[in-house]
């Protein structure tokens, strides 16, 4: 009677350290829907960041129904991912690259990359290089600020 009291003791301990074990990983995570479109009505996407234990930043960007860049009016070249830190400093953080080549059939795209820098807010231009240093004006997808 006793081992099984212990038992069933064990397993409750075991479901709580478990369960807590998860929460405190999904609470270390957000979960951003960038706003609606104006230069891409269609497109929609979401930002995932996560604060790693070497108090780096992951984050990770879905895209779907997103336009090929060549198609935009003017037309550009690369999509590019900034990334507006929360001591307001701007970085280019990177390329969006599609599912299936740059711009798949099904116009799904996808990002991820890790920084140091703590991001407040993500947004995603058009540009003639993926390399630049500056955003553009042509904003396709933007974040509100977290």
């Amino acid at each position: 009677m006793i081992n099984r009291h212990n038992s069933s003791i064990k397993k409750v301990l075991i479901g709580a350290v478990a369960l807590l074990f998860i929460a405190s990983f999904s609470s270390c995570s957000k979960n951003i829907s960038f706003q609606n479109s104006t230069i891409v009505p269609a497109a929609e996407g979401n930002v995932t960041i996560k604060k790693d234990s070497n108090k780096n930043y992951a984050v990770k960007i879905k895209i779907s129904n997103l336009a090929e860049v060549k198609r935009l009016q003017p037309s550009k070249n690369v999509y590019v991912v900034w990334m507006e830190t929360d001591e307001n400093l701007v970085k280019n953080i990177g390329q969006i690259k599609s599912d299936t080549g740059f711009i798949s059939s099904k116009l799904k795209a996808s990002f991820q990359t890790v920084t140091s820098f703590k991001p407040s807010k993500v947004f995603i231009t058009a540009e003639d290089n993926q390399d630049a240093q500056y955003p553009g004006n042509l904003i396709v997808l933007t974040t509100k600020r977290f």
